[in-house]
């Protein structure tokens, strides 16, 4: 079998002696792409920002979110753990501040950080 080779293309060096390689080209489709979306592409723009986060809280405080996903599927809509918690903040936020106070107070003090392995 005769082995076929592809011509090897020399690239052309840097001009500058700091510059190392160009900045790729952005290919023609993609930016006809953007200018053909028009409003479209500023409204796709607009969407939340989503932050990613952990944190710690007590085993029996985490039960609750599973109580409560059972509670929304018997009322036939399914939740996510995000959404309770999201639904959470919103219900505190609606508090007067004394009733948010009480219900500060109310929780146990843990420890913040992650906790050990094994533990």
């Amino acid at each position: 079998m005769a082995r076929t080779t592809t011509p090897v293309v020399k690239r052309p060096a840097a001009k500058a002696a700091g510059k190392t390689k160009a900045a790729p080209a952005k290919p023609v489709a993609a930016a006809r792409k953007k200018a053909a979306a028009g409003p479209a592409a500023s409204a796709a723009k607009a969407r939340l920002k989503l932050v990613r986060d952990s944190f710690t809280m007590p085993q029996q405080d985490f039960g609750l979110i599973a109580t409560l996903k059972q509670r929304a599927l018997a009322l036939q809509r399914p939740a996510k753990k995000s959404e309770l918690l999201r639904a959470g903040l919103q219900a505190l936020q609606r508090l007067p501040d004394e009733a948010l106070l009480a219900a500060l107070e109310s929780l146990a003090a843990i420890k913040t950080g992650r906790p050990k392995k094994g533990a």
